[in-house]
């Protein structure tokens, strides 16, 4: 059954598909998370388009850069095609080239294409500004000049960072996150036990972490966020719908019972 608007009624009747809407998904070049996760955050009646994000660079830092800076070109792969917000999946990108390089990218590119840009990191700050966190916990499957650019950016934005750790992945190659699962992330959290904060922030679109900000009560007892949960959130509510944590969890059990 297609979802319904706030008023009752989708928004784009006229369309096949979408009638909600559709969201426009930039990807990195080798993450298999993304989509994944976003047609499990995503109810009926919203469309995902995916984009991918390349870069020939070999270094991970560059290739993380490049992913921002040619952001113009990615959105061109969608030729006429206008999805009504489009998500950059992306959250290390802006740790690297700092926020307000990363704003005016996205403010040039909103009004170059004509409709929002919108980030994983600002979709977070808005996330974690709704809930009232000031003492953020942040752990993140990076090599240590990612994590550590990643916690100058939240402390720039105010936040206080009360923890922060590694989630170990086989090389310094941020691919390698790629290979992570939730419970390998899952037995890391719980061994960092993480206290005395008002939310726990999961870093990173390539791990996943759905079932992580839905049952958390083994390592926390806080909020727990993760890039692309909030992402998705942010741009459903710029087509006026919001995030359904129930249906989630049904649409997450459905996945892992067709795969299991």
């Amino acid at each position: 059954m297609t979802a319904a608007s706030p008023a009752g009624q989708p928004r784009y009747p006229e369309r096949d598909y979408g009638k909600l809407g559709r969201v426009g998904v930039l990807t990195p070049q080798a993450n298999p998370t993304v989509e994944a996760e976003f047609r499990t955050l995503l109810p009926d009646g919203v469309a995902m388009l995916a984009a991918r994000s390349t870069s020939r660079a070999k270094s991970p830092r560059q290739r993380l850069v490049d992913y921002i800076e040619q952001l113009e070109q990615c959105l061109d792969t969608f030729d006429t095609l206008r999805p009504d917000v489009v998500a950059f999946a992306c959250t290390g990108s802006a740790y690297l080239v700092g926020r307000q390089r990363e704003h005016a990218i996205l403010a040039t590119q909103s009004a170059r294409f004509g409709c929002p840009v919108i980030s994983a990191t600002q979709a977070i700050h808005a996330a974690l500004q709704a809930r009232g966190v000031r003492r953020l916990a942040v752990f993140a499957p990076y090599p240590e000049f990612l994590l550590e650019a990643g916690l100058r950016y939240w402390q720039g934005l105010g936040y206080e960072v009360a923890a922060s750790g590694r989630i170990v992945t086989q090389s310094t190659d941020t691919r390698s996150i790629y290979e992570l699962t939730s419970e390998v992330a899952r037995e890391a959290l719980r061994a960092q036990a993480p206290a005395g904060v008002d939310a726990v922030l999961l870093s990173g679109t390539g791990m996943p972490g759905l079932s992580l900000v839905l049952d958390h009560d083994d390592f926390t007892n806080c909020p727990v966020l993760s890039s692309n949960w909030c992402l998705a959130d942010a741009a459903l509510r710029t087509l006026d719908l919001a995030l359904d944590p129930a249906g989630v969890r049904e649409r997450l059990a459905r996945a892992g019972a067709a795969t299991g």
